[in-house]
């Protein structure tokens, strides 16, 4: 069973709501660094996320492979691993 993530679809809703603004300031021409920093809160608000979806993923799946089997475990840290490889 997968660990919920629904308490994130309130900042999730937020973020979705700063793309639409990005939109509109583009739309609108607004000052190229005035999207560009609305851009950086967007993307830090969606790593806040993706950091706390990290964490129970690390709590939760990793303590419930440990608890099982040792190769449940390996699988799983591996599984970290290669994300975190995406993101370098």
């Amino acid at each position: 069973m997968h660990p919920s993530h629904k308490e994130h679809l309130g900042k999730m809703n937020r973020v979705s709501g700063q793309v639409e603004a990005i939109k509109r300031m583009i739309d609108e021409e607004k000052y190229c660094i005035d999207i560009m920093t609305q851009i950086r809160a967007a993307r830090s608000a969606l790593k806040s996320i993706e950091l706390a979806i990290l964490n129970t993923h690390m709590r939760s799946c990793l303590d419930q492979a440990s608890r099982h089997e040792t190769d449940g475990q390996n699988r799983k840290i591996e599984e970290i691993v290669t994300l975190l490889k995406k993101y370098e």
